[in-house]
C-alpha cells in the first residue's frame, strides 16, 4: 500500500460493539481478567495504544515493533535507560539540548559515558567508536541547526563496532525519511510534532527494526518506567496521522518558499534549510529524504537584539515553543535553551505551518523591515 493508504488504514479497526467506523476511546485503567485481548492494566497496555503502535510500526516501513510514550523525551530516555552502567554512547555535537542534559547530567551519574562529535564528519564518528560503545545517536535534520547526517553511512560505522544506531527523525517524520530502511536500529519521534500535527497532545515513539534483547529492554522501560500515553492521547494521535501525508506536502511546499525568500533578504545572513542548494547537507538530504520538511532556522543581521525584535514583530508566526502543528511558530531559540546553549544568539527557529505561503512571506517582510 502507498503511504497515504497506510496512514489511514494502519491500526484501524471498527468498534465491534456498535459498528462505529472510528474506534472508541478506552479510558479504563484496569480490565477484567480472562477477557478477549488480555488487557490487564493501562500502564502495561491499552487498546488505543496498541492500535497506535501498530500504525506507527507500519508507517516506518521496515519497523518490527513500536513503543509509545507520554512525551518525546520519555521515548528518548527509554533508549538510553535501557543501556548499562559503563556503556559508551556517541552523540551529535549539536544534539537537542534536552538530550544533552539527559545524557551528560542525569545518566552520567549512573556511569554512562559519552563522546560528542560532528555527525556530518564520518571520520570523526568512526574515530569516536570505543570497545564499549553500545549506541550511536543521530538527529537529522538536527535541532535547531538543521545539520543532515548520512544515516546509511553512520549505520555502517555503528554496526561495524557492534553498536546500535538510534535516530531522532522528528523533523522529517516517517513520511519524508524511512529511517529504518536506511539502516538505523531505532527511529525516534516526538509525536507531539508532525505526527499529531495539531498542537493538542504530547507524546513520543521508538520504532525498532528488529525485536531482540536490546528492544526487550526498551519495552521494559515503557512498562515499568511508566511514562506511557493516555488512551485519549493515543486516540488523538491516530486521528492526526490520518491526514499526515497531505499536511506534510503543505509544510514542505511552504517552507521551501519561505526559505527561498529569506535567503535573498538583505537583513538575513544565513538560512538553514536542507532544501536549498546552498545548504551543506543538501546532497545527503536529497538522497535520503523524499522532501525537505517544514522546519528552517534563520540567522539575522544585528545579533541577539535583532533576532528578538523580529520574533516579537511577527503577526502570523506565533512566538511559541514547539513545531509541526498547522499553525506557524517562531522562536528566538538560544534564550530558551539557557546557559550552555550551542545555538547562535542571532538564530530564529521557524516552524512553517499551513497558512498561505504569500501571507507567511509578507509577515516576515514586515517583521524584518527596519
Amino acid at each position: 500500500m502507498k503511504i497515504e493508504t497506510i496512514a489511514i488504514q494502519a491500526g484501524r479497526g471498527n468498534d465491534a460493539a456498535t459498528g462505529a467506523v472510528m474506534p472508541p476511546i478506552h479510558l479504563s485503567s484496569t480490565y477484567l481478567r480472562g477477557n478477549e485481548g488480555d488487557y490487564i492494566y493501562s500502564r502495561s497496555d491499552n487498546p488505543n495504544r496498541r492500535a497506535l503502535e501498530e500504525c506507527l510500526t507500519a508507517l516506518e516501513g521496515a519497523g518490527a515493533d513500536a513503543c509509545t510514550f507520554a512525551s518525546g523525551m520519555a521515548a528518548v530516555a527509554s533508549v538510553f535507560q535501557a543501556l548499562k552502567a559503563g556503556d559508551h554512547v556517541i552523540l551529535p555535537d549539536d544534539t537537542y539540548f534536552g538530550v544533552r542534559k539527559l545524557v551528560t547530567e542525569l545518566l552520567g551519574k549512573w556511569g554512562l559515558t559519552h563522546t560528542m562529535v560532528d555527525m556530518t564528519d564520518l571520520a570523526a564518528v568512526a574515530a569516536a567508536m570505543q570497545p564499549n560503545t553500545t549506541l550511536v545517536w543521530a538527529e537529522t535534520p538536527s535541532n535547531p541547526m538543521l545539520k543532515v547526517t548520512d544515516v546509511a553511512a553512520v549505520a555502517e560505522i555503528a554496526h561495524a563496532g557492534n553498536a546500535k544506531l538510534g535516530v531522532d527523525a522528528t523533523w522529517c517524520s516517517p513520511l519524508l525519511q524511512q529511517t529504518l530502511a536506511l539502516g538505523a536500529d531505532y527511529a525516534v519521534h516526538s509525536t507531539t510534532k508532525y505526527l499529531g500535527g495539531h498542537s493538542d497532545l504530547t507524546g513520543g515513539v521508538v520504532v525498532a527494526r528488529t525485536v531482540d534483547d536490546a528492544w526487550t529492554a526498551v519495552r521494559e522501560q515503557q512498562e515499568f518506567g511508566g511514562g506511557v500515553p493516555s488512551g485519549f492521547d493515543c486516540w488523538l494521535l491516530l486521528r492526526g496521522i490520518r491526514t499526515l501525508p497531505y499536511r506534510m506536502r503543505g509544510h514542505c511546499e511552504n517552507a521551501m518558499k519561505v526559505a527561498q525568500y529569506l535567503e535573498q533578504h538583505p537583513a538575513v545572513h544565513t538560512v538553514h534549510y536542507p532544501g536549498l542548494p546552498s545548504h551543506p547537507g543538501h546532497t545527503v538530504a536529497a538522497k535520503q529524504m523524499s522532501d525537505f520538511g517544514g522546519m528552517l532556522s534563520v540567522q539575522v543581521k544585528g545579533g541577539a537584539a535583532a533576532a528578538d525584535r523580529v520574533a516579537g514583530k511577527t503577526k502570523i508566526f506565533w512566538r511559541a515553543t514547539s513545531l509541526g502543528g498547522v499553525e506557524s511558530l517562531i522562536e528566538h531559540r538560544a534564550p530558551v535553551e539557557g546557559e550552555g546553549t550551542q545555538t547562535p544568539m542571532d538564530l530564529l527557529r521557524v516552524s512553517v505551518g499551513l497558512e498561505h505561503a504569500d501571507d507567511l512571506i509578507a509577515d516576515f517582510a514586515q517583521a524584518l523591515a527596519e
